[in-house]
């Protein structure tokens, strides 16, 4: 047995527990005893999985090391138990999605590949069609009071956010302190930074949402009038609908046919299942949307000007870009949640990158230091 293969199927086994694993921590997190079940049945079709490459590791002559869950998996695992179920789907979904394929190429794991595959559009549809999509404002609220009501944000979002404000503060501090900036001047200049940028990327938030909620408002409003006018095609919309989730046709129209007693649900239904849309939400609150995207954005941009309200001169940059690299290596770790990289090369990446620019500012700030003195 090539050592090639026993190293595939050490991998495959990982994941297979990794996946169990998380399926069912996300189990005891939902509250929903269907969705429950559904998490629950995924976690045992992981397990078995696992079961396969044991056996091969086992007909290779080597004995599976002790499962220790990777980095990964404990934190998804912990946000879906503090966050919810909903607060994790999209990025499990993105990751089912880029995994469905990888054992098409290996040939003794054909005979699981469909089920990876249809495990992929499982989780895609729970995580599209989950009542609330993503995550609510309730459903952050009750762990973190600075992201109250912060509906449709997600990690990814949050992540991007602080990241935003990290670097372009990091930068802006580095590009003083290249043209020799008196330290009380850099301070000022940091803060004045932080707050420009979290009211630009909060008023943009605003608006964002105000005009996605608009829009929603208009939809619905223009398939309210559809449902009046020609409900026997809407109810052909909604028969055609169920049709395309897997329902036989007979079983689809008589679903069709009794959401349309009563106009209302027909129209929620109409709402989520045609337009993508759910009623109750129509993109979350705008001024929630604002306040958590200038919190996010300060609270990544107070990083690389802290050091200079309590510390002057060299020690004040030394601490700055301290401080900006340990959180660029803390964003680094975030971002591995959902680009499927692992965790240190993402933490590294980030840093490297983000310490980069800094290091390009400064140089530009020195530069136009001495070309001006």
């Amino acid at each position: 047995m090539v050592t090639d293969d026993i190293r595939r199927y050490q991998t495959n086994l990982r994941d297979e527990l990794d996946g169990a694993a998380l399926y069912t921590a996300i189990a005891e997190a939902e509250p929903d005893p269907l969705r429950k079940d559904l998490f629950l049945q995924l976690a045992q079709a992981e397990a078995r999985h696992a079961e396969l490459w044991r056996a091969k590791l086992a007909e290779a002559g080597v004995k599976a090391a002790a499962y220790v869950p990777s980095f990964r998996m404990r934190l998804l695992g912990k946000l879906a138990q503090r966050f919810g179920p909903r607060f994790v789907m999209p990025t499990i979904a993105a990751a089912e999605f880029a995994d469905r394929n990888k054992y098409a190429i290996q040939a003794d794991a054909r005979s699981i590949s469909a089920e990876e595959r249809g495990h992929a559009a499982i989780v895609q549809e729970m995580a599209r069609t989950s009542p609330r999509g993503t995550v609510s404002g309730a459903d952050i609220a009750r762990a973190e009071p600075w992201h109250r009501g912060a509906s449709g944000n997600n990690l990814r979002a949050a992540v991007l956010g602080a990241n935003d404000g990290l670097v372009s503060n990091f930068c802006l501090i580095m590009g003083l302190a290249g043209a020799g900036a008196d330290s009380r001047i850099i301070l000022l200049t940091g803060l004045a930074g932080l707050i420009a940028g979290a009211c630009s990327m909060a008023l943009g938030e605003w608006l964002s949402v105000t005009n996605a909620r608009e829009l929603a408002s208009t939809q619905i409003a223009k398939e309210a009038e559809e449902l009046e006018q020609t409900p026997q095609a809407e109810q052909h919309e909604l028969a055609l609908i169920y049709q395309a989730k897997g329902l036989p046709k007979p079983e689809a129209e008589r679903i069709a046919a009794e959401l349309m007693r009563n106009k209302k649900a027909a129209l929620d239904t109409l709402a989520r299942e045609e337009l993508g849309i759910d009623p109750g939400e129509l993109g979350g609150s705008a001024l929630a949307a604002a306040v958590t995207s200038f919190a996010l954005f300060a609270a990544g941009a107070v990083c690389p000007v802290a050091p200079f309200i309590l510390l002057h001169g060299a020690a004040a940059i030394i601490a700055s870009i301290a401080a900006s690299a340990v959180a660029l290596c803390g964003v680094g770790v975030l971002t591995s949640l959902f680009n499927g990289r692992g965790a240190w090369f993402s933490a590294a990446r980030q840093t490297l990158f983000g310490c980069a620019a800094a290091a390009l500012t400064y140089g530009i700030g020195t530069a136009l230091g001495v070309s001006l003195s």
